[in-house]
């Protein structure tokens, strides 16, 4: 999240991290912190004099170490609003005092040194989590392909950024190592997936296609060259993607079934040793460049933020759906919805599909004056309990608060806290009842008195 557009019903905050939630569904809380940009964005035209003079240079993050990019610069081509920001950990000006190009060459004065983080709460609806993923940190466990020391070692991620047109090498395939153009390209699937000892045990599922992809791209851009790819399986479970992946084939890739033991450097090339399984003999491949196709993990943080907002991840880290079928885009708690990545590794028409899914939950939730709630909610009786609190940090809701109520006792008036169930946030799971030392929390329709009623019916 980012600055503000201008419509009277829409606030786009970017480079903003949300700090807290409170409330719950149609009643959201949410504090945000806005970083501080130190460009002034209601000033600012985005014509980019600033990062054109700029004389700081630092390794792109975006372009994924593969290029350079200022110290004042625009997160990216297409970002909204397409207006830069400054790294103050890397800006000479704030850091050393020194520099402050930009501030002089800006024309309308935007730049603000000055500027600082805010803090702003705003309330909101619904939420939609899609925080997107992250790849699998492959250089840590995977010594058989050097823990990441070889520079023409590269993943999919990096290939992706090298071939697209607005990338770091305007679209050439090259060598990180010496610039030169790779003639022989060995691509590795499932690296970090389906790998229990190393790595994660889930299907990536993008991995199948995107390899399919670069290997055409090296095949058409790259005369006299040749594409390699080790693989477990190839999946291709989408509409026209079993025609991609025999395009590929016939375009003269070279599918080998197996894994990769070892990657080792000789002279400038890099020997890729493996196994054709389908004829039961070792294989060695002399490489240019060899890329990876990592396991899609969920985004950094991702834990952190499900739990300010109040929901649950699953044993992968991965955002918790209400159900697999029935539920895809709902979380178990009401309002809070998912789209992308962040429910389990997607390609990209799933993930616009479950978007869509997503912002029509929304759509009709605010469609309706009135919300139907669960019945089979937790409900105090308030006449025996203590008000000893021990059931609210059990609900991993939040759907527990204290509040005081007032009783007569010996012709006196006296106040006493007890506890109380917000039937907006109350899911029913049931972990208050078996909390409450006085028994005064229970679930709707499984009160002790109606199971023993149904205990006893059965016996009779």
């Amino acid at each position: 999240m980012v600055a503000a557009a201008q419509h009277p019903n829409i606030t786009l905050m970017t480079y903003s991290e949300v700090e807290k939630v409170d409330g719950y569904v149609g009643n959201f809380e949410v504090t945000i912190r806005q970083k501080a940009k130190y460009v002034d964005y209601d000033k600012c035209t985005g014509c980019g004099v600033c990062e054109t003079k700029c004389p700081k240079k630092v390794i792109s993050e975006y372009n994924l170490g593969l290029g350079k990019r200022k110290a004042i610069y625009k997160p990216f081509a297409q970002a909204v609003p397409n207006k830069p920001i400054i790294d103050d950990k890397n800006c000479r000006k704030i850091n050393e005092d020194k520099c402050g190009v930009c501030a002089k060459v800006c024309p309308v004065g935007a730049i603000n040194y000055e500027d600082e983080d805010k803090l702003v709460t705003e309330k909101f609806g619904a939420i939609v989590m899609a925080t997107g993923y992250d790849l699998f940190e492959w250089e840590k466990v995977y010594g058989e392909y050097g823990y990441g020391k070889y520079p023409d070692v590269i993943t999919g991620l990096q290939f992706e950024r090298m071939s697209n047109a607005s990338g770091p090498t305007d679209g050439k395939i090259i060598r990180p190592s010496d610039g030169k153009e790779p003639k022989s390209v060995v691509f590795i699937k499932c690296v970090g997936s389906r790998d229990e000892a190393k790595g994660k045990s889930y299907c990536s599922r993008t991995c199948c296609m995107y390899t399919a992809k670069h290997a055409h791209q090296v095949l058409d851009k790259i005369e006299d060259s040749q594409a390699y790819v080790f693989y477990m399986d190839v999946r291709t479970p989408g509409k026209a993607y079993e025609e991609f992946y025999q395009r590929s084939l016939d375009d003269g890739a070279v599918y080998i079934r197996g894994r990769v033991s070892k990657i080792y450097p000789k002279g400038d090339r890099l020997i890729v040793c493996g196994e054709d399984s389908l004829i039961g003999r070792p294989v060695e491949v002399e490489a240019d460049l060899v890329v990876l196709a990592t396991a899609m993990v969920p985004a950094v943080g991702s834990e952190k933020i499900a739990n300010i907002v109040g929901f649950q991840t699953d044993k992968d880290g991965f955002f918790q759906e209400a159900h697999p079928k029935l539920g895809p885009v709902e979380t178990h708690t009401a309002g809070v919805f998912l789209a992308g990545a962040c429910q389990g590794p997607k390609d990209i028409p799933d993930t616009v599909a479950q978007a869509s899914a997503a912002a029509v939950k929304v759509c009709s939730l605010f469609s309706k004056d009135e919300l139907a709630t669960a019945p089979m909610i937790s409900a105090v009786n308030e006449s025996i309990c203590s008000g000893c609190g021990l059931c609210k940090p059990i609900c991993p809701y939040g759907a527990i608060e204290m509040k005081t109520i007032e009783e007569r006792a010996h012709g006196k008036t006296i106040e006493r806290q007890v506890a109380s169930v917000n039937k907006g946030l109350c899911q029913g799971c049931g972990a208050c009842t078996v909390a409450c030392r006085s028994g005064a929390i229970n679930l709707k329709g499984f009160t002790n008195e109606q199971i023993l009623a149904e205990v006893d019916a059965v016996c009779l």
